[in-house]
This record gives structure tokens, sequence and C-alpha cells, in this order.
């Protein structure tokens, strides 16, 4: 605790709180607790939030005692204004007389001034009033009333901690109806089962410490710590390691206050199910960790994390996690051994059935319009344009599957599984597996060929179909994933070096539809250039890349080859990173600006040819012989998508500029020589634009 300066402690002690729901949870009461604290003028050192199945906890170190007084000043009319005037004043300011006011010459006149002196508050009186009021503002994702009250919890509240600098704040939060009032206090409660008395506290560190005595650790990145190295090492005493699950490991850290890992074993009837299906329902049904051995093959195996000590040392509550999860993957089993009786092929026509979007037909018909557009990458890309076909077929039939419909998750993946056992070629079974991918920054992307052309016409279909009906992301809101869908095909096109023509595959996807009510292709496809720009800039800019150049490269206008783009962007990053380019980009936008500002003013272009036989002095001469030379240089480097060469041409401009900045005056008394020397400044623009446009570039 800091010296001289009070702790504020604060407890909210109910039922098990949703996992999903804690850590969110901590991050808002630290953030409304501390918005209310700085709205009323209380600083502190710092805050710090926990929670744990049953609690939320905030300590704040650092507050002062009270509040500091304020001097509020209000300005109000000129001395000598119309009564109305000043009668308003005195209203606004709470004021009966302008004998409570000062005169102040302002050195614009004479100006009453009503002045307000309020004196600072104890701290714990302003406290008192803060926490019932976050608690009446808690955004909790969904909530409960209980009993006889009227207001609304996560979950039924028992007690609450409310201490500033080691006493109890006076004050309660009305539960209403008949519950009454819930009054501040210094009490709260251990492990429901290990330690369940009620016990007091009289500080953070006291509060911490006893409860580690009741068996609560407070600390969730603790309990995670300890939930994983537990684990891992039980794992390990098997001869196996951990499954990695950050998700799972989060969510248990949210179901226990006091973790004990356990080994439990799967019977060898159930291994011959598909891993992914396995582990899938023991981490969705049971929140069990699967565990590996030493070719990362599925052991049969799994960790399950108690939240008591035993004194069978855990035996009981494995063989009734064993029990439970014999019954779970009994159905797994079953439905696995029903789901291979059934062809893929023959499964296609019930696609019929499931209804892509009401505007843009069922799934059937989704399938029919990719393989059409996959044959048509794959084509493009070098694959198997009929394995590509194949694909595109089957790739969704695993939906109609018992297995998908119980576990969504494995959709594709329990699509290959079929298609192996099937005899497909192992291409066209890889290819359903991953037509999905990638589904996020974290997430593998596909490289193998057939793969590929699947996955992006699964994406290309969806994303043009929806632009097609105006359903397009807006804001925070994106509810088909559309965003998701343009960076898996940026992923998908440059991790595989893809040369492809975005705007022709737009257009592509788009005749395949034959729905009525669409937005015309052409449309449909500058709109997903400008929405495929942005998010390009997102990826670019975890890789280093300025956005403004990606602006600049994308204003020229006809880029579409994302790979081209790419390398344009890339080389003309370095280019203005160095002095030569930062410089020159310096006198584009002088020289840019002259012309703009004279064109403006003389209501007529200078983009017109530069007339040699006006050039007069040695540095305009030169200019226009530089411009000239790199402009030849750089067309054939640019048609060789040499980017980094027509760049090095481009920097040796910069000299020529420099001298004829320094010699020449544009603004020249002959309207002929004047007009000219324009026309070269618009010269410099027109070059440098040929490889991006500059304008778009920050300085």
């Amino acid at each position: 605790m800091s010296v001289n300066m009070p702790e504020l402690l604060i407890e909210f002690f109910s039922e098990e709180i949703p996992a999903r729901m804690q850590a969110r949870a901590a991050d808002d009461l630290k953030r409304l607790v501390t918005e209310k604290l700085t709205a009323n003028g209380l600083t502190f050192a710092s805050a710090e939030a926990h929670s744990t199945p049953r609690r939320l906890a905030l300590v704040i170190d650092g507050l002062p005692e009270r509040t500091a007084d304020v001097r509020e000043e209000k300005k109000g009319p000129r001395v000598g204004s119309p009564e109305q005037a000043v009668a308003g004043f005195l209203k606004s300011a709470g004021l009966t007389s302008l004998d409570q006011c000062e005169q102040r010459d302002t050195g614009k006149g004479v100006f009453y001034f009503a002045v307000a002196e309020k004196k600072g508050r104890a701290t714990a009186e302003v406290l008192a009033e803060i926490i019932p009021a976050v608690m009446g503002d808690f955004p909790w994702p969904k909530s409960m009333r209980w009993g006889t009250g009227t207001v609304r919890w996560v979950r039924p509240l028992h007690s609450i901690i409310a201490l500033f600098g080691g006493a109890v704040l006076e004050g309660s939060f009305d539960l209403g109806g008949a519950q009454g009032k819930l009054a501040f206090g210094n009490s709260t409660r251990g492990h429901r089962f290990l330690s369940p008395d009620a016990f007091t506290v009289e500080s953070f560190a006291d509060y911490k410490a006893k409860l580690r005595a009741a068996h609560v650790v407070l600390d969730r990145a603790e309990r995670k710590a300890k939930i994983k190295a537990d684990a891992e090492a039980l794992a390990a005493q098997e001869g196996l390691t951990l499954s990695p699950d950050d998700g799972l490991l989060e969510e248990v850290a949210g179901l226990v206050e006091w973790p004990v890992a356990l080994v439990g074993t799967i019977d060898e009837k159930f291994m011959d199910v598909p891993s992914e299906v396995l582990i899938t329902s023991m981490r969705t049904h049971q929140k069990y960790f699967a565990l590996l051995d030493k070719t990362g093959t599925m052991a049969p195996r799994f960790v399950v994390v108690a939240n008591t000590v035993t004194a069978d040392g855990g035996k009981a509550i494995v063989a009734g996690n064993e029990r439970v999860l014999r019954a779970r993957l009994s159905d797994a089993k079953f439905f696995w051994d029903q789901d291979r009786k059934t062809k893929l092929e023959d499964r296609v026509s019930k696609l019929g059935a499931i209804t892509f979007h009401a505007k843009l037909g069922t799934v059937a018909e989704k399938v029919t319009r990719v393989q059409v557009l996959a044959a048509e990458i794959a084509r493009a890309i070098g694959a198997d344009a009929d394995a590509a076909t194949r694909a595109a077929l089957l790739s969704k039939a695993d939906l109609v599957t018992e297995v998908v419909g119980e576990f969504p998750e494995v959709q594709g993946i329990m699509g290959r599984y079929y298609a192996l056992g099937e005899g497909e070629n192992p291409a066209v079974a890889e290819a359903i597996a991953e037509h999905y991918k990638p589904l996020g920054p974290s997430d593998s992307c596909p490289t193998a060929p057939v793969s590929v052309a699947v996955a992006l016409a699964d994406k290309l279909d969806t994303l043009v179909g929806f632009f097609a009906i105006d359903e397009k992301p807006t804001g925070s809101k994106d509810p088909y994933a559309l965003r998701r869908a343009a960076l898996g095909i940026i992923r998908l096109i440059l991790e595989n070096g893809l040369r492809l023509n975005l705007t022709q595959l737009f257009k592509a996807a788009h005749g395949a539809y034959s729905v009525g009510g669409f937005a015309a292709a052409d449309g449909v496809a500058t709109d997903l250039m400008a929405f495929f720009a942005d998010r390009l800039k997102v990826t670019l800019r975890d890789q280093g890349v300025r956005h403004d150049l990606v602006d600049a490269v994308f204003a020229l206008g006809g880029e579409d080859d994302l790979v081209r783009l790419l390398a344009r962007v890339k080389a003309l990053q370095t280019f203005v990173g160095s002095e030569e380019g930062a410089n020159l980009l310096a006198a584009y936008k002088r020289a840019s600006n002259i012309v703009r500002i004279e064109e403006k003013k003389d209501g007529k272009s200078y983009d017109q040819p530069v007339d040699p036989a006006l050039l007069t002095l040695a540095e305009e001469k030169d200019l226009y012989g530089a411009l000239s030379a790199a402009g030849e240089t750089a067309r054939p480097l640019l048609a060789k998508e040499d980017f980094t060469g027509t760049m090095a041409a481009l920097a040796r401009l910069r000299g020529p500029v420099d001298a004829f900045f320094d010699k020449v005056t544009v603004n020249a008394e002959q309207a002929d020589l004047r007009a000219n020397r324009l026309r070269l400044l618009s010269q410099i623009r027109a070059t440098l634009n040929a490889v991006a446009d500059f304008s778009r570039i920050e300085g």
C-alpha cells in the first residue's frame, strides 16, 4: 500500500459466474470504477481486477483521503447588459443577486463572473456512491433476478466487500423487493466445499492470503499456469504431451478456484473414431484436455481438472468422468459408423434442403457455382481442374452427416475422412478438409493447388453474392464474416504467390449466380476491390507496411494482381524510406502544389507537353532531359515488374529537381516561359505518378 494513501478493496461474491463472462467482467469492473473515480477528481496509483467462478474483485491503490477543493468560474454578460440577459445568467449560476458576482475587465470590456468554491469531500463518501452506481450499470451479457428482488445480476449475489483504508464503507446495494439492501462488509467465503466458512479481511494482501488458505487461487493467470503445468507434468509421467488448447485452458480457469489435475483413460474401442471428433467431444462437453504420443497422435488418455481435493486422490472423480465420457464417445462412435454407410456423393442432393441465404439460394446451388469457379481458378494456377471440380462437389456433403450435426466444429475435416474411406483422390479429400481455411490470422493457409482453388472459389462466391445483394459489413458488424473471407483470399493469393486477376474472378463468380435482383457485375467488382484494399492494409500493416503506400498504389486504378501490387508497395516503401526518395517526395509535393495553385488561379491545365525551345536555363534543360531519360528507363522496367529498378531510375531525378528549384523562377514575367515551366513541373508529377499516386503518400 502506498504511504499515507489508502487502498480500496471491492469484492462481489455470488453464485458461479459463467466462465466465458469472467475475464470481461473483471475488465468492466476496473473500467467502470476508475472512470467514476476520474470523473469525481480522484487520482490513484494502480488498479488491479480479478475474477474466479464465484467472485469479482478490484483493488485500487494510492487514493487520496479527500477530493480536492474546486473553484468554478462562470463568465456572464457584459456589465450594463439588458436585465433579461443578467437574470438568465444569475439563474444558470444558481445566484440571486449581482452582489454575489465579481466584475472583471477582460480587455474586451467589463464582464460579470460567478465564482463558486466547492469544498472537497471525503473519498469514503464518494466511494459509497460509486460502488452501487457501478453495480447498477454493470454490462453483463446475460443477467437474472432471484427471490423477490428486482435488481438483475449475473447470478444471485451473497455479499459485498467494500474496504477503504481497512475500514468498511458505509453503504449498500439495494436488491429491490423484499430482499432489501445488501450492506457493504468485510467478509467473504473461500472454496465452496473445502473452506465454506466465512472470514473477514483487512486489506488486499490479507484478502489474497486468506483466500489461498481457504483453497481459492484468486489470480486467473496463476490458475491457468497451474492447470497447464500440472497437466503437462501428468502427461510427462505417462510419456505423453499435452495437446495445446489455449481456448480450453481459458475456459477451465473460469470453472475452478482450486485446480486439481487428474488423468483418465479412454476405452480403446473408441480410438478408431477420428481424433478430431474425440477431442471435440471431450473439450466441448466435458472440458477435458487431450494427450498426444511421441508421434503427435492422440493417446487414449485425457486430463480432467477438478475443483476439489479428495481423500482418495481423485480416483472416484476420474472413474465418474470416464463413465460419462464412455457415454459421450459411444454416441460419437455410433454416428461415425452410421455415416460411413452412405457415400458423400449420395449426400449432395440433400444440400438442396439447406438454405445458404434467402436471396442466394441453397447450399446445393452454392456447390454448383463453386464447382465452376474452382475449375477456372485451377486452370489459372496450374492445378488439376477435374480434381478441383470433384472436391467442390463433395466439399459441403459432410454437413448432412450425423457427426457434423453433433459437432459442427469438424465440418470439412470429416469430409476428408469419409472421402479417403471411399477411395477418393487424396488431393480431393485434402481440399474438402481445407476449403474453409484459413479461418483466421493464426490458422494455417492451404498450399496444395487443388485445396487453394476450392478455398478461393468458396470464399469468392460468398463475397460476390453478399455484395451483390448489398449485405456488406458495416462498422463493427459483419454477420457473414466477409472481412474474414477477404483476408483469407488475400492470404491464399500472397502466401502461394498466385498471379490472379481479381476483377475477372469477381465477374466470373457474379455470372455463376442465376438469382435475380443483383447489383451489376462491374459495380460489385469495384466495391469489392475497395473492400480488398482496406483488408490488404490490415494484412500489410502487420508486416510493417504503411497504409498510405497501399493507397498510393491502389489509386493508380486497374491493379488487381495482389502479388504485383505487393511487390510495387514494398519497392515504394524502400524508396520513400531512403534519403533520395524522401527528398524526391518532398520535391514532388512542392511541384504538385505549385501546379495545382497556378491551375486553379489561371483556370486551366498545364498537363501539355513541354516545349524544348522555351527552355532557357541549364537547370530546366537538365531537368527536362532527366525526366525524359527517367521515363524511358522506367517504362520497360515497369513492364518487366522490376519495381526496385524503376525506383532507382526515379531516384536519379533528385539532383536535377533540387537544382531546378534552387535556380529557376517558375513564375517568370514572360507568360510563355512561365507556362512552359509549369508544364515541366507537371511532368515531374506525371513521371512519378506512373509508379504510384505520390499525392497519397504522407510526408
